[in-house]
């Protein structure tokens, strides 16, 4: 991969991240669910593995709801068709009714299938 084939790879996986993100304080599954594999987990920082469907779904109840995403710093790392994204930012989310803010660290795994990056997987702790 050239220098620039591997610039341009790392922009799109920042936009189809940034899209993640807004996709999450937007409440937008219909997004979410273009964005990410049909394996997706997410590991919350309580270490609960979450599988995809039931994610989206506390999402569309508003059960978990993001109020906003503060992110601070953010990194990419690519090996072929997959990519290592890692962020550091402040959640601000309400979970089961308590609302609460936390700086989190956040490890993203994408992946280029059918000409655009998706989430893998997404492993949150506290930062």
């Amino acid at each position: 991969m050239t220098v620039a084939q591997e610039q341009q790879a790392k922009t799109e996986v920042l936009e189809s991240h940034q899209a993640l993100f807004r996709a999450m304080v937007e409440g937008r599954t219909d997004v979410l669910d273009d964005l990410l594999e049909d394996r997706f987990t997410l590991t919350h920082i309580t270490g609960y593995v979450q599988p995809r469907d039931e994610w989206l779904a506390e999402i569309r109840s508003a059960k978990f709801r993001y109020h906003e995403i503060d992110e601070k710093n953010v990194s990419v790392e690519l090996a072929g068709s997959t990519a290592v994204l890692i962020s550091r930012a402040v959640f601000t989310v309400t979970i089961g009714g308590s609302r609460g803010t936390w700086s989190l660290q956040s490890t993203l795994q994408y992946r280029r299938t059918k000409g655009h990056w998706t989430v893998d997987w997404y492993r949150a702790r506290f930062d």
